[in-house]
């Protein structure tokens, strides 16, 4: 806990909530949190000597505490690739992807192992979920993985989840397990995200290159400023840096859900951040939330390429709220992908604007782009919709406020 006679930093726009005391804040954030997945780090997990199984029997400790209490947990646990690393004897980190496939298979067993045995201890029960990114993207087999997880909180057990290294490609790679916890946040319907590092919270600065830095209490939004102050160079055993647990956090904010990035090093840390103890940085939830299917749109599918659209297109459907049209549309990039894909719009500097779900396959698309819809069924024999994305299948990407707005006070 920090010395309550500490300037507590935030990074904030002005609201109800947010001009009450920070400790009031947290309180009522964490009065409805029932269910919540714990992302836990390799800086977290791991040392020289291999997996920190102290650290691994105190978190489970602290999980059966508060299973005990009511709460729902699901882990997000990093470690198979360094574990793997300190158990083959490597001298150093692997860098293929056939060496890092191997070291997580060695692994991933000693992992699970102090898992289970930590959380058996306390007479809890533990399941292995390995996820790939085509896993989720497909939109079945999320909605599998999803019954899975809900049946496995049913029956009392604690899911464990990790990315399935010993399989992955650059193709379906989820990128580090911060992405990974805030689709598992939107998939099983969470009402918190806690990320876990080795580091108390979020920094104005890297706090391994200024020690004195000043750490950011809460962050009512996250904007271009917030984006730069997070550093990209992951830690020596992790593959994300604090830019990928932001970009996590500004996810599930879209979702209406809160993320707390802290110290997962520190004593009592879950059960400290649940009792709304200042631990930590808190990023608040967007008011209005978006649908879980348009989440699973915008941020879970894998995209199969790219439409070009014109300015006025941009327009319409940033601001009127309109679907894509086919005269809107000037190219067709990536593919081929077919009807039901999920492709990026681009504006004309080729900035991502949207995300959505094609009524038309890419090489259909390409032979009525700047056409109008009263002309789709000369052309290609066949009409499905008028429109290229209709406005439910269409999620617009949330642009960036004025760095003005907020601040560091």
């Amino acid at each position: 806990m920090r010395n309550p006679l500490e300037k507590q930093f935030v990074y904030s726009q002005e609201s109800e909530l947010l001009k009450q005391p920070l400790a009031e804040q947290r309180r009522k954030i964490m009065a409805d949190i029932r269910r919540l997945v714990v992302k836990i780090g390799s800086a977290v997990l791991t040392t020289e000597n291999g997996i920190d199984l102290e650290v691994i029997d105190r978190l489970s400790h602290e999980g059966s505490v508060l299973k005990a209490r009511g709460y729902e947990l699901i882990f997000v646990s990093s470690g198979a690739i360094s574990s793997g690393t300190k158990k083959m004897g490597l001298k150093k980190k692997p860098a293929t992807i056939p060496e890092k496939q191997a070291a997580a298979a060695a692994g991933q067993a000693s992992l699970m192992r102090a898992y289970e045995d930590a959380f058996g201890r306390r007479g809890d029960k533990v399941a292995q979920i390995l996820l790939t990114r085509d896993d989720l993207s497909n939109r079945r087999r999320y909605l599998n993985a999803c019954n899975t997880l809900f049946m496995l909180l049913k029956w009392g057990v604690t899911p464990i989840i990790n990315e399935n290294d010993t399989v992955m490609v650059e193709e379906i790679k989820f990128g580090d397990n911060d992405n990974l916890s805030a689709m598992i946040t939107n998939l099983i319907q969470a009402d918190l995200l806690i990320n876990l590092t080795n580091i108390d919270g979020f920094f104005e600065e890297d706090p391994r290159c200024n020690p004195h830095a000043r750490l950011i209490s809460l962050v009512s939004y996250i904007d271009r400023k917030v984006e730069r102050m997070a550093t990209k160079e992951p830690g020596t055993e992790g593959r994300g840096g604090m830019y990928s647990k932001i970009q996590a956090a500004k996810k599930v904010a879209m979702a209406g859900v809160p993320t707390v990035i802290a110290n997962g090093k520190k004593e009592n840390i879950l059960r400290n951040i649940l009792d709304g103890v200042d631990e930590g940085t808190l990023f608040m939830p967007r008011e209005h939330a978006m649908a879980s299917r348009k989440y699973w749109i915008a941020f879970t599918a894998e995209a199969s390429g790219a439409l070009v659209l014109d300015q006025g297109a941009c327009e319409a459907i940033i601001h009127r709220g309109k679907s894509l049209l086919c005269t809107g549309v000037k190219e067709v990039k990536g593919g081929p992908f077919g009807l039901g894909s999920t492709v990026h719009c681009v504006d004309p500097l080729g900035r991502k604007i949207a995300v959505g779900l094609v009524n038309y396959s890419s090489g259909d698309l390409k032979k009525i782009v700047g056409l109008k819809s009263c002309q789709i069924q000369s052309i290609l024999g066949h009409k499905y919709e008028d429109e290229v994305i209709h406005r439910n299948n269409l999620v617009i990407l949330e642009s960036d406020k004025s760095e003005g707005e907020g601040g560091i006070t």
